[in-house]
């Protein structure tokens, strides 16, 4: 049999691709390692809400074949194939979705399943997680490793480099004292407060607050002790928190926070939980917004 009729056997997309190559080659374009290389993009798997923005900002969502229960903007996000939670994650359920690559911060395990995945020939990037702007730099970097966009996370980079920059110098040319403010977890029945080396007291800082608790890392339960110590100008907590409450007029009804000087003001400022402790690269934005309502609530 011929070469014409072998070729009218193969699949469809591998005879159309050959036929492509084969056109380019007699006009002298190397087009065949482009078609490769097109068809193998990396297929890419996030663990954490703020990785799955970049893959979008930078184009690359066609390339994600799985992401975490956090990852839920922008709102195409919240229909891609779900691994669990970023930190109950489970070898068999990321192999099943043949990633190339599995982005994720140090936040996300267990460790155990992180090395089996590695055994098994996947590439894990895992990106440090300290609440600073060079975390979210990390984070563009590393997508841009991973999803083969090296040039536009660069790019990208330099425009959020250039809004933080902004920011920053809007909330340092502020006047007057710093407000003090206490972050409150409340997503179940025992809400929490953030101290230290926390995602949210280093938002607080950014913004141009100074944290209501410190002398402790981490979140410890909210008591009234806790609230009449910290003595807080304002709360802070997520939408979700506000949620769970069933609503502004539920959560102050809270006994512990009748002790406050925010109380009394019913100085409450709310923002979505990704947005304000993602870390993401709508930091610029989140810490813009709380750095106006700050100030708003001292005036």
């Amino acid at each position: 049999m011929s070469d014409h009729h072998d070729s009218l056997l193969l699949p469809s997309a591998r005879r159309r691709d050959m036929l492509r190559a084969l056109s380019a080659m007699a006009l002298g374009v190397a087009a065949w390692p482009a078609l490769a290389q097109d068809r193998r993009l990396p297929r890419l798997v996030t663990v954490s809400g703020a990785i799955t923005e970049v893959v979008y900002i930078l184009g690359a969502e066609g390339q994600l074949v799985g992401t975490d229960t956090t990852s839920l903007y922008p709102a195409a996000a919240r229909s891609t194939p779900k691994v669990g939670y970023m930190r109950q994650l489970s070898a068999e359920g990321l192999l099943s979705l043949k990633p190339d690559a599995i982005i994720a911060t140090n936040e996300s395990g267990p460790t155990v399943v992180l090395d089996q995945i590695r055994t098994a020939g996947v590439k894990v990037e895992i990106i440090e997680a300290d609440h600073t702007w060079a975390e979210v730099q990390r984070k563009v970097q590393a997508v841009g490793r991973a999803a083969a966009k090296e040039t536009q996370a660069r790019e990208l980079q330099a425009r959020l480099d250039a809004e933080w920059s902004q920011v920053q110098q809007r909330v340092g040319a502020a006047r007057g004292r710093k407000p003090k403010v206490l972050f409150v977890l409340s997503h179940s029945a025992s809400p929490q407060v953030s101290g230290e080396k926390t995602a949210a007291h280093s938002v607080i800082g950014y913004a141009g607050g100074v944290n209501a608790l410190g002398g402790f890392h981490g979140y410890r339960p909210m008591t009234a002790e806790a609230m009449a110590s910290a003595a807080p100008d304002i709360i802070l907590t997520s939408t979700q928190s506000i949620e769970a409450h069933g609503g502004i007029d539920r959560f102050w009804e809270r006994p512990e926070l009748a002790l406050t000087p925010a109380y009394k003001k019913r100085a409450l400022i709310t923002q979505d939980a990704l947005l304000l402790l993602g870390f993401g690269p709508r930091l610029p934005a989140a810490i813009g917004e709380l750095h106006g309502k700050f100030q708003a609530a001292l005036a």
